[in-house]
C-alpha cells in the first residue's frame, strides 16, 4: 500500500501540481473559443432557450433510443453538481483566497467552448446497438479521429481510466461524503447508510436509461432549487457584505495580499491554480465524462446539443459554485490560517445563519448532490463497459459499482480519493487528444448547422 500511495502521489504531482492538466484544459478551451468565434457568448441565448424551454415543455419519455435534450442535460448536471460544489469552492477560497473564484469563472468561460465541442462530437459519432440502445462518448470520437490501432488503444485507455475514476473510486468517495454528512448531522451508523444507498442505487441502475433519465430530470431541479434558496437566504441576510465579497474576488485575483485579513500565504499563482483546478474539476469540461449523457439526446443536429451542454457548465459554476463562494465570503467564515477547508468551511458559513440546522441542511444537500453524481457517473462508466466488454457485462458492472458505494460509506477513503484524482487526470489526456484532432470536424459540423439555418444560430 505504501508503494501504491507513493506512485499515485508521483503521478498526481506531475498531472496536477505541475499544472500540466490545467494548461491542457484551459488551452483547449481557449482554442475552441477562438475556432468557434466565442460560441459561449453568441450561442448563450440559444442554449438558454433550449435548456429551459425543455424544462417547461411536455416531458418526453426516455427509452433505449435515447433521452430528450433536457433529460440528457439533467443527467450531465447530476454528475457535474456533486460534492465538489460544496467542497471545491471552499477549498479554493481557503487556500488561494477569494480571488480564486475569479479564476474559476475564467476556466468555466473557456470550458463552455470545450464542452460545446465534446457534446457535438459525442452526438455526431454516437452508436446504436443491435437492440436499439443508443450509446456514445469519447471512445467513439477518439476512434473516429484516429483510425487503426492507435485510435483503439487511445479509446480503450480512456474507457479503462473513466471506469476506474468515476464508476468505482469516484462513487466510493461520493458515498463516503454522504455517510460522513449524515453521521455528523444525525449520528446514523455508516452501515445503515451504506445499505440504503446500495438499495437506492441498484433500483436506479437496474432500470436502464429510462429510469436514470426519469430520476435525474426529477432530482436535479429539486436539488438545485433547494440549494439556491438556502444559499440566497444566507447571502441576503449578510447583504451588506455582498459588495465587499465581489471586491475581494476581483482584487484577490491579482493582489491577494491587498485584502485585509486575507488567507496567509495566498498568492496570484495560488489563487489562479486553485480556482482553475476546482472549477474544471467541478464542471468537468474537457474531462470526457458528460459527453456520454449528451450523446444520447434526441436532436435533429449534433450542434443543438452543444448549445445545451454549455448550460451545464454555466449552471454548475456560475450558479451553484458561485452561491457557495458568496455564502462563505459574505459570512466571513474563512480563517486566516486555512484551518477549516472543504465541506466544513461551507458548513461553517451556513451555520452562521442557520445554527445547528446548518449541519442538517448540508447533509440533505450532500445526499442530493452526491447521490445524483453516483447515478451520472454510473451511467458514464456503463457506456465504456459496453464498449470494452459488450452489453452482457453491464449487470456485473452495476453490482461492482454498488459494492464500491457500500465500501465507500464505511471509513476513510483518502487513498481512493487520490487514486480517483489520478485516473481523472489520466482520462483527460486521450479525450483532449481526440477532441483537438477533430477541430476541423467540429467547425465543419457547426458551419453545416448555420448553413441549414440560413446563417442564423437557430
Amino acid at each position: 500500500m505504501e508503494y501504491i500511495e507513493k506512485f499515485v502521489s508521483f503521478v498526481n504531482g506531475i498531472l496536477w501540481d505541475k499544472n500540466i492538466l490545467l494548461f491542457l484544459l484551459v488551452g483547449t478551451g481557449i482554442w475552441y473559443t477562438l475556432q468557434l468565434r466565442f460560441i459561449q457568448v453568441r450561442g448563450f441565448g440559444e442554449g438558454f432557450r433550449r435548456t429551459f424551454g425543455g424544462l417547461f415543455s411536455k416531458k418526453e419519455k426516455a427509452d433505449k433510443g435515447g433521452m430528450s435534450q433536457f433529460q440528457s442535460l439533467a443527467t450531465a448536471i447530476a454528475a457535474q453538481v456533486g460534492t465538489g460544489n460544496l467542497a471545491g469552492a471552499a477549498t479554493a477560497i481557503a487556500v488561494g483566497g477569494p480571488g480564486s473564484i475569479f479564476w474559476m469563472w475564467v476556466s468555466a468561460f473557456f470550458g463552455m467552448a470545450t464542452i460545446f465541442a465534446e457534446a457535438t462530437m459525442a452526438q455526431k459519432y454516437k452508436q446504436i446497438d443491435k437492440d436499439g440502445t443508443v450509446t456514445g462518448g469519447p471512445v467513439y470520437y477518439i476512434s473516429a479521429a484516429f483510425k487503426g490501432k492507435f485510435g483503439k488503444i487511445l479509446a480503450s485507455l480512456f474507457a479503462i481510466f473513466i471506469i476506474l475514476a468515476l464508476g468505482f473510486m469516484g462513487n466510493a468517495v461520493q458515498s463516503n461524503s454522504i455517510s460522513e454528512a449524515f453521521k455528523t448531522a444525525f449520528g446514523l451508523n455508516p452501515i445503515i447508510i451504506g445499505i440504503i444507498l446500495v438499495i437506492l442505487s441498484y433500483a436506479v441502475f437496474s432500470g436502464g436509461m429510462e429510469r436514470i433519465a426519469s430520476v435525474t430530470e426529477t432530482i436535479v431541479p429539486i436539488m438545485a432549487l433547494f440549494y439556491i434558496v438556502g444559499s440566497l437566504i444566507v447571502i441576503f441576510i449578510n447583504y451588506r457584505n455582498i459588495p465587499i465579497a465581489f471586491q475581494e474576488i476581483f482584487v484577490g485575483a491579482f493582489a491577494p495580499q491587498s485584502i485585509a485579513g486575507g488567507v496567509i500565504g495566498a498568492t496570484i499563482q495560488k489563487a489562479m491554480s486553485k480556482g482553475v483546478a476546482r472549477g474544471l474539476f467541478s464542471n468537468e469540461a474537457g474531462m470526457g465524462s458528460t459527453p456520454h449523457a449528451h450523446a444520447v439526446a434526441k436532436v435533429d443536429h449534433p450542434i443543438e446539443q452543444g448549445f445545451v451542454a454549455m448550460m451545464g457548465v454555466f449552471i454548475d459554476t456560475f450558479v451553484i459554485l458561485n452561491l457557495t463562494a458568496l455564502v462563505i465570503i459574505t459570512t466571513r467564515s474563512v480563517t486566516p490560517d486555512a484551518s477549516i477547508v472543504g465541506t466544513a468551511l461551507t458548513q461553517a458559513g451556513f451555520s452562521t445563519v442557520m445554527g445547528k440546522f446548518g449541519d442538517i441542511f448540508i447533509a440533505i444537500c450532500m445526499f442530493f448532490f452526491a447521490f445524483s453524481t453516483i447515478i451520472g457517473w454510473y451511467f458514464f462508466g456503463e457506456a465504456n463497459v459496453r464498449y470494452l466488454f459488450g452489453a452482457k457485462s453491464v449487470k456485473i458492472y452495476a453490482i461492482l459499482v454498488c459494492v464500491s458505494v457500500f465500501l465507500g460509506t464505511l471509513g476513510e477513503v483518502n487513498i481512493v480519493w487520490t487514486m480517483s484524482d489520478m485516473f481523472n487526470g489520466l482520462m483527460v489526456i486521450p479525450n483532449l487528444i481526440g477532441l483537438l484532432a477533430l477541430t476541423f470536424t467540429v467547425k465543419n459540423t457547426y458551419n453545416d448547422y448555420v448553413n441549414k439555418n440560413n446563417g442564423r444560430l437557430h
